[in-house]
């Protein structure tokens, strides 16, 4: 079954595929960059160098430490990666704490499944496995956006118990438990 674990350099072969189905419309789903003190992305071919996916790797989980300073306007993160095996599925963040425009469209949580294992039911079961991340960090309950036209993504949302706020600059805005009660 798959699970969300911390980014691993043992995904990288799937994590190149899934990059490559999303395409260069939407790369920045894939998350090949680094909030930590300079900003710096990744771009495909530099992914696919085994030590720079290395040091990618390295790079994002360092964002979820408090004591690893941020480009300036950012705020830490744990980046979680889905994977069943070596097989890589999607990504999550969770947003440690909302900014002003984290809080009109970012939300705490974020997610992505990649194109091929679309219409599973990964998304939902990420963001269920993710609660409890978000629990522990202090988050409760958790703003969770998609676009107003995602069907799929507001399913999720509710699947999860998220309770529809607003709408706010083409974004539904839901607040999601976290705590089991």
């Amino acid at each position: 079954m798959p699970i969300l674990v911390v980014p691993t350099v043992a995904v990288h072969r799937s994590f190149l595929a899934a990059w490559d189905e999303l395409g260069p419309d939407h790369e920045r789903w894939m998350g090949a960059r680094t909030i930590t003190g300079i900003e710096e992305d990744w771009t495909r071919d530099q992914a696919g160098d085994p030590n720079e996916f290395a040091r990618l790797v390295t790079a994002i989980r360092t964002e979820a430490e408090e004591t690893t300073e941020l480009a300036p306007g950012l705020v830490h993160q744990t980046v979680l990666w889905y994977v069943d095996g070596v097989e890589f599925l999607g990504r999550l963040s969770i947003r440690h704490y909302l900014t002003p425009p984290l809080t009109e469209v970012g939300g705490h949580i974020g997610y992505c499944v990649r194109p091929s294992a679309r219409r599973r039911g990964y998304a939902t079961q990420m963001l269920a496995q993710s609660l409890p991340i978000a629990a522990a960090l202090g988050i409760d309950p958790a703003l969770v956006t998609c676009d107003v036209d995602n069907t799929g993504s507001r399913k999720v949302i509710e699947a999860a118990g998220g309770e529809l706020e607003d709408e706010r600059h083409g974004k539904l805005r839901f607040w999601v438990p976290t705590h089991v009660v």
